[in-house]
């Protein structure tokens, strides 16, 4: 995540998803945040929210709170603020390593994650937001700035543990197509893990680990008022 990216249409299905599938739950949000970087344009997707007729019967509140940071106020700091994720706990450390020695990145990471993952130790629904998400741990290497972007699946897997977990994966290229790519990433995730497919504007994935039988309706519920937008893979 990045502030940059507040309100953009990424940031409108992943918080319509999350109000959707909560219930009573309480949620707790690793945000991953990166420093603005990438470029330029990243988080241009901002124009449906000039399209009220088309948008926002989805989520009236959402969309009207999202309405209000975008362009001038698009930070993670006003989205907590905002109340539109209730009374959630925020993991924000930023993932900064530019400053960190090369020698000593593998440790700080490790240190980030354990920290992290003990701001939301209480949650019982957990939502990981990395800019990139998904990656390979044999590929993983902490001590190179483009894996501040990504979220190993060791780190998916602690995230999840003994809980319900949304994790957010931007689809890239990959062998085949997005559906191939999203099954993959199934095969190595838990047995029942969930993955729904966002296709419009800027194609995502989020994929939904350890979902209980509420979780699963309210996911269905979501898509059928949500439309065509997005689909189960």
């Amino acid at each position: 995540m990045q502030d940059r990216y507040v309100g953009d249409i990424g940031d409108f299905v992943k918080y319509g998803l999350l109000r959707a599938i909560r219930g009573g739950r309480s949620l707790g949000v690793a945000w991953y945040l990166h420093p603005n970087d990438g470029p330029v344009g990243d988080g241009r997707h901002t124009a449906y929210l000039r399209n009220s007729h088309e948008w926002r019967h989805l989520d009236p509140d959402l969309f009207e709170a999202l309405r209000e940071l975008v362009p001038d106020r698009r930070s993670v700091a006003n989205i907590q603020e905002s109340g539109i994720l209730g009374d959630a706990v925020f993991a924000a450390d930023r993932l900064a390593v530019n400053d960190i020695n090369i020698r000593d990145r593998e440790c700080w990471r490790q240190q980030w994650f354990d920290r992290t993952r003990s701001q939301i130790g209480q949650c019982d629904l957990v939502f990981a937001d990395p800019d990139n998400g998904l990656f390979p741990d044999a590929r993983f290497d902490p001590r190179r700035r483009e894996s501040t972007k990504r979220i190993p699946l060791f780190e998916a897997m602690g995230l999840a543990d003994g809980r319900a977990a949304v994790i957010y994966h931007h689809n890239a290229r990959h062998m085949g197509d997005h559906a191939n790519e999203i099954r993959c990433w199934k095969y190595h995730l838990p047995y029942g893990t969930m993955a729904y497919y966002w296709r419009r504007l800027s194609n995502r994935t989020f994929f939904i680990i350890n979902p209980d039988n509420y979780i699963r309706r309210r996911l269905h519920e979501f898509m059928d008022k949500w439309g065509d937008r997005g689909v189960l893979v």
